[in-house]
């Protein structure tokens, strides 16, 4: 029997892409698709809005009309709506999984405290390559040491609104956590004027911003003489969308708690 998925922020370009790629899987059917309310989408069958044709699934403004517990809700809007939506899923004992990114404080202590209380999948990017990547990131730290000065370059699309991505924070916590570091503290944010030579067990995080990038991440290790990098190049939205398709389909059988893409992949962490 298919799974129901729920979509939110179905009009967006992940939203579409989430609903394509629902449609096409013979393992998932489009169970509902939320929007803001007072969007110009409200009210249009999601099949349409996404190129496909009629699905008979209307886009609501709310996911509170929509929920189901035997259905996965899929979170790709902005940080406040998911915190918002995690609450209505933890109302409803219903699975949620979220890949919104750039919470405030306040928004990540909420975030914190509520995925815990339903089946919850949190993670800033689903692709498999990423978490790959991070496998491969903490080893590398763990084995370069620090004699190796980490650095951390990614690029999104203009449109993105938050910087450095969850994805470029998360590889830098990786680093950190593989060298005994605190990453709030040693993170540098960019550089600019004389700021004198690089200090011991800084992780540079470094955030371009320009046309229709989906998101490329660079890890680089630079040593005297030698320097390694290790990249992913996110092609398309495909990538994340089969992987949060994935972890939804992992999620349902799961007891509550908050879990990862390590857990979904069977990675460790």
């Amino acid at each position: 029997m298919a799974l129901g998925i729920i979509v939110c922020g179905a009009a967006g370009r992940m939203g579409r892409t989430l609903i394509n790629l629902v449609a096409q899987s013979p393992q998932t059917k489009l169970a509902g698709a939320v929007e803001a309310a007072g969007l110009a989408n409200i009210g249009r069958d999601a099949g349409e809005v996404a190129g496909l044709g009629t699905l008979h699934v209307p886009i609501v403004d709310s996911l509170e009309k929509a929920i189901r517990p035997d259905a996965v809700t899929l979170d790709f809007t902005n940080a406040a709506a998911a915190v918002a939506h995690l609450r209505t899923a933890v109302q409803h004992r219903a699975p949620i999984v979220i890949g919104s990114t750039g919470y405030s404080q306040a928004e990540q202590a909420e975030l914190e405290r509520l995925a815990p209380q339903t089946r919850t999948v949190v993670a800033p990017n689903m692709s498999v390559g990423i978490n790959v990547l991070l496998q491969l990131v903490r080893q590398a730290a763990s084995l370069l040491g620090d004699d190796f000065d980490p650095e951390i370059v990614e690029i999104h699309h203009r449109m993105k609104v938050d910087a450095p991505s969850g994805t470029a924070l998360h590889l830098g916590r990786a680093v950190a956590g593989a060298l005994g570091r605190d990453f709030e503290k040693c993170a540098v944010y960019g550089r600019q004027g004389l700021v004198g030579q690089r200090r011991a067990h800084e992780i540079g995080m470094m955030t371009l911003r320009g046309g229709d990038a989906v998101g490329d991440h660079t890890v680089i290790f630079a040593g005297l003489g030698e320097r390694l990098e290790l990249t992913h190049r996110s092609q398309s939205r495909d990538c994340l969308a089969r992987g949060a398709l994935r972890a939804a389909l992992w999620l349902i059988d799961q007891p509550p708690g908050r879990y990862s893409m390590a857990d979904v992949l069977g990675l460790p962490r």
